[in-house]
């Protein structure tokens, strides 16, 4: 409906013909404002005892600001309970392609000796590094496939290019911070992980360095990790009816947790991810005795390779047994017959 303007005086004392400013209504429109709830809080870490600089606790956008996913509060205890429920219809719909694209790239991504161009990092730092980062990823309440991405544009990049010692620490949570890019929803912010490091480096070298490695590796990143094939086996192995979903969820968590003392180990980086995986939920099986056993056969790999494999991770669990207690669940603990009491 067409209504008319107020008159102004200068038009009231005019012709009397308001029809110049006759107009329609004009509705503004209300735009809604969007308001921050809380105000942001500065980052201020709580150090722990000691000189390893981790803090306690952080206001992690991944861990939410209750502290969910750090060891406060799960107890430090290993990953978070997984789903007893497995997708199986999406794995025998998609499981067994991607299976065999990842196993074919998986010999590109493989960094067999990638301490063979470093006169400064020995595997001793390598370990003593990974032993560091392997609770700075569960500090942030970070999946396995993080950490194994983690590992891989590591070694990736130290077989490229020397590293100096005192630089050996910012390629590490440079290293984590690419891997959380690709997997995470809300990856550490550079100034968590700048403080981890308790302040020996600045977010200009941080960036700089990011940008070195990405160079190094031409930005092929997607690499098969062993968390990939880990699940890839389990799901095989419930879908082919030989153990149910909960046995292989449970033998997947604990091959999990002797994956990651493996991954801290130089000795393993000879072994392809897949390989690994399917060693790691051998051992899994045995120690946990399951009735049925996954079948070996599965990942494709000759015999003397698979006792080799095994053997040595059989010798990782006798000696860190009390290590991978702390990385497992209470129930799997209980089941497999460790505490953090064991030698």
């Amino acid at each position: 409906m067409v209504t008319p303007c107020p008159a102004s005086p200068a038009a009231r004392a005019g012709t009397g013909d308001n029809n110049q400013y006759l107009r329609a209504p004009v509705k503004k429109s209300r735009r809604p404002r969007l308001r921050r709830k809380q105000p942001l809080q500065p980052l201020s870490p709580c150090r722990l005892p000691g000189d390893s600089g981790i803090g306690d606790l952080f206001e992690s956008p991944g861990s939410g600001s209750d502290g969910a996913g750090s060891p406060a509060a799960t107890g430090g205890r290993g990953p978070a309970q997984q789903s007893l429920q497995l997708d199986l219809q999406t794995f025998r719909d998609y499981g067994q392609s991607c299976y065999a694209f990842r196993k074919a790239r998986e010999s590109h991504f493989h960094a067999r000796e990638a301490l063979a161009r470093q006169p400064q990092v020995t595997a001793e730092s390598r370990c003593r590094l990974l032993s560091w980062l392997i609770p700075v990823h569960r500090q942030f309440g970070l999946s396995f496939e993080s950490l194994c991405l983690t590992v891989n544009t590591l070694d990736r990049f130290l077989a490229t290019t020397p590293v100096a010692a005192d630089c050996f620490q910012l390629l590490g949570v440079t290293s984590l911070l690419i891997a959380c890019k690709q997997v995470e929803v809300h990856p550490p912010r550079v100034e968590q992980l700048l403080a981890l490091c308790c302040g020996a480096f600045s977010r200009q070298q941080l960036c700089n360095l990011e940008r070195i490695v990405l160079h190094k590796l031409r930005f092929s990143l997607g690499a098969p990790t062993v968390g990939f094939f880990l699940e890839h086996f389990t799901h095989a192995r419930v879908d082919a009816g030989q153990a149910p979903a909960s046995q292989a969820l449970e033998a997947q968590a604990l091959a999990q947790g002797v994956a990651e003392l493996s991954l801290a180990d130089y000795a393993f980086c000879g072994y392809a991810p897949s390989l690994l995986a399917i060693c790691c939920l051998a051992l899994a099986d045995g120690l946990l005795r399951l009735p049925r056993r996954l079948d070996l056969s599965l990942g494709g790999h000759a015999e003397p390779e698979l006792q080799d494999c095994l053997g040595k991770l059989r010798l990782l669990v006798a000696i860190n047994g009390t290590s991978l207690a702390h990385l497992l669940p209470l129930q799997i603990c209980d089941k497999c017959r460790l505490s953090p009491s064991s030698k």
